[in-house]
């Protein structure tokens, strides 16, 4: 019999009158990779922030190597070998990565008091080597990095504790295929040390590959533990969500289709982020999809496109209204929309409620003739947009960051896909939702494409680009190397093997 590293017992966990872990029974063994399977709002993230000591629970007892365990905090489950990945970013953005990844534990690289620089380099380059990770800069500020490089600060982080129990919350969704193959290799080196990890995935083909077991939550209950060799992705996602998911997850035709009408033409753009001519067009209905690895630059197309990041060359012509666009107003104002890869960052209003997200893109709309807001007219359309896309909530005024992972990206995408556009640009449109509003979304973008809609795709799942898209753009070194069109090429290890 392997050792039980963690044992818990009746964890009950209540926000209000939200029960959201219920007489949770939860044992994770030496060495063991286990998966946490739910629809968002299950309970899993609660329960791994119970574990990590981010909330305390009401009710029931943790036992970790056969001791009483109760964290007061996440540096207090450090100090007993349990360290985090948060699903949402856990960083200071105004300090250095440097800084960042000794957080509350600035001890360990100070000396007469004062942080020492020199000190921090060596124990991270201690660590990267010892896991086998890419470099990090140490010295830029973690409100400059993407998304991805913060993970990746955050995976040297948790390390740094020098973890029996390493929580991924959510990890992989927002690492392109290059880094993902790194954390692959390092839960592989956990395993192999007994080490044990606790990981939440949507990707649910990729959780089945990577675990050993599958905890399935529903409502705050744990219904079942399964083996994962035992589970068919099917069973799992059915299971989750208590019911088979209808409907084509994605597309089921198997070649290009769209109009000849370009919307949108862009011809050796080159930008201070580093794109180096870029050119290609994009023809309402099309679903174009960019694919790459880290750095590769395709999240830096989008921004690009939208008018965020100035061009040092070239040029974004819209040829719907027969302008160059320069900025972000241009794009706003001439039927374009843009959702973010980082929708709490960059996208969404976190400390607002759900009715201004809404309604954010549409101000303009909202003017009357002495230039006032009608908000009347604007809490109808938060309302109908709530309806419409199945925003789970008290109420359109409450505050988004209450809402969970899916019911984010609803508010994210919806309140572009309600208004008339000609072209919509998605950075990873699904990342951090569950299997049942990923197949939701996807139904979304599929009716918008039927509508004419022109939608660029960026996206580090190369399944959602070759399941969605009608051509992918693959990218290398902030440079296009391959167009690819739907039909006999449309596979991984084609996409992956140009990407390389």
């Amino acid at each position: 019999m392997a050792e039980i590293i963690l044992d818990i017992k009746k964890l009950n966990k209540s926000f209000g009158p939200t029960h959201a872990n219920v007489d949770i029974d939860f044992q994770l063994e030496a060495g063991e990779v286990r998966g946490l399977a739910g629809e968002n709002g299950s309970g899993k993230s609660t329960l791994l922030s119970q574990i990590a000591g981010m909330y305390p629970y009401d009710s029931g007892e943790m036992i970790l190597h056969g001791k009483p365990y109760k964290p007061t905090s996440p540096v207090s489950a450090n100090e007993s070998k349990v360290a985090i990945i948060v699903q949402e970013l856990g960083m200071v953005s105004n300090l250095p990565a440097g800084i960042n990844i000794f957080l509350g534990k600035t001890k360990k690289c100070s000396h007469f008091g004062l942080v020492n620089n020199k000190m921090i380099k060596a124990q991270v380059e201690e660590i990267t080597k010892k896991w086998e990770l890419p470099s990090i800069d140490l010295n830029v500020s973690a409100g400059y990095m993407n998304i991805e490089h913060r993970k990746m600060v955050e995976l040297v982080r948790a390390l740094s504790a020098d973890p029996d129990i390493l929580i991924l919350d959510e990890v992989t969704q927002s690492l392109s295929q290059d880094n993902r193959k790194c954390l692959y290799k390092l839960i592989r080196k956990f395993k192999e040390q007994g080490r044990s990890i606790i990981l939440i995935s949507h990707d649910i083909e990729e959780m089945i590959e990577i675990t050993d077991t599958i905890s399935i939550l529903r409502d705050g209950a744990l219904l079942d533990t399964v083996k994962s060799k035992d589970i068919t992705s099917d069973e799992l996602k059915q299971r989750m969500v208590g019911r088979k998911l209808d409907g084509d997850y994605y597309r089921d035709d198997h070649g290009p289709s769209y109009e000849d009408d370009v919307l949108l033409e862009v011809g050796e753009m080159c930008t201070e982020n580093g794109l180096e001519d870029i050119s290609f067009k994009l023809h309402k209905g099309q679903i174009l999809g960019f694919c790459g690895l880290s750095d590769s630059g395709i999240h830096e197309i989008g921004k690009a496109v939208y008018g965020i990041d100035k061009l040092t060359k070239g040029r974004v012509h819209l040829n719907t209204c027969n302008i160059d666009i320069k900025n972000q107003e241009d794009s706003l104002y001439n039927r374009v929309g843009y959702a973010p890869k980082d929708r709490d960052t960059d996208a969404l209003m976190m400390d607002a409620p759900i009715w201004e997200n809404f309604t954010l893109p549409s101000l303009k709309e909202a003017e009357g003739k002495s230039k006032r807001l009608n908000m009347s007219w604007l809490n109808h359309l938060a309302l109908d947009a709530t309806k419409e896309y199945q925003v789970k909530c008290r109420d359109v005024y409450q505050n988004m960051r209450e809402l969970s992972g899916g019911n984010k990206q609803k508010v994210n995408l919806g309140r572009w896909l309600l208004k008339d556009l000609d072209i919509l640009i998605v950075d990873c449109p699904t990342r951090g939702v569950d299997v049942g509003v990923k197949a939701y979304l996807y139904d979304c973008l599929k009716k918008a494409k039927a509508k004419n809609l022109g939608i660029i795709m960026i996206t580090d799942e190369l399944g959602e680009a070759i399941g969605m898209c009608d051509d992918i753009i693959v990218m290398k070194d902030n440079k296009i190397v391959k167009s690819i069109e739907r039909g006999p090429e449309f596979k991984e290890e084609i996409i992956i093997e140009v990407m390389i």
